[in-house]
């Protein structure tokens, strides 16, 4: 007597690691990260450099990867408008420093955003810059797809030369579906002009507004679960990290819980049904 025919459930065990972005238990500390992450079960860290002194500290950073047992996935440049004077007013600084944490955590991803409009000689030197620094470090400098602003009918970008990087000559990208919800892109379609330089990914979701909502995946409209199933199916190994807001979660249970519902969602997706011969 044969057993069952399993081939059409078999599953694909995950290359991704899923980590936590410290900016998603943001009004707590850095630290909290670690401990909620630890507690969770996710497998390491992004660090948001933030105002907060422990964010821009990489022996504090380091203490806290060894005290918890986590490893740093990436180091999130201080690239947001309360963070612009954060270590110095001058972006390229910012990003050295930025470069500089991460090679002392053994954080092998810097996560960048496009310039401001206003940042005109860093718009102008922003290309060749992000790719002298790949000749100069093995950290890979992951440039982020952003949003246009929408007010009133009209429709303006703040970034330049654009908030989408896949038209940048850059040879890294991080995904971030909290923002191809309010940029109104389709996730997928953005991934697959990234290619090969898809090396990171944020895992939020988000309705369409024109505000970034970074809501729990699964809560909103952006094809965060296909978006997993496709990098399971094509041996993703870079980090998948969750970055959502829970500014609104009223205690440290309710925190855990969205964190805890993220993760698993990550998990399950990128655990995709593995092809069968006939599909194959």
């Amino acid at each position: 007597m044969t057993g069952p025919d399993i081939s059409d459930h078999a599953v694909l065990v995950p290359t991704a690691t899923v980590g936590l972005s410290t900016a998603s238990v943001y009004p707590e500390p850095t630290a909290a990260a670690f401990e909620i992450a630890a507690a969770l079960g996710y497998d390491g860290i992004e660090v948001m450099v933030w105002t907060e002194p422990a964010s821009q500290d990489a022996e504090a950073i380091a203490a806290l990867s060894e005290r918890y047992g986590l490893p740093i996935l990436a180091v999130h440049a201080p690239c947001l408008l309360i963070t612009q004077r954060v270590w110095s007013p001058d972006p390229w600084e910012r990003l050295r420093r930025s470069v500089a944490m991460a090679e002392r955590v053994g954080a092998p991803t810097v996560v960048v955003h496009p310039p401001f409009r206003w940042q005109r000689d860093y718009v102008r030197e922003f290309v060749a810059g992000i790719r002298r620094f790949g000749h100069e470090t093995d950290v890979r400098l992951a440039v982020e797809n952003m949003f246009p602003l929408r007010a009133r009918g009209r429709v303006f970008s703040p970034y330049a030369p654009t908030w989408d990087p896949t038209h940048l000559n850059v040879p890294h990208f991080t995904l971030d579906t909290s923002h191809t919800a309010v940029s109104r892109s389709d996730a997928l379609e953005l991934a697959g002009r990234m290619g090969a330089g898809l090396t990171h990914v944020h895992l939020a979701d988000g309705t369409g507004l024109s505000r970034d909502e970074h809501l729990i995946p699964g809560r909103g409209d952006q094809k965060c679960g296909p978006l997993l199933e496709r990098l399971a199916a094509q041996s993703f190994t870079g980090a998948v990290i969750v970055e959502v807001s829970t500014r609104g979660a009223t205690n440290r249970a309710a925190r855990e819980a969205d964190l805890a519902e993220a993760l698993a969602f990550a998990r399950l997706h990128l655990a995709a049904p593995a092809p069968t011969l006939d599909s194959a």
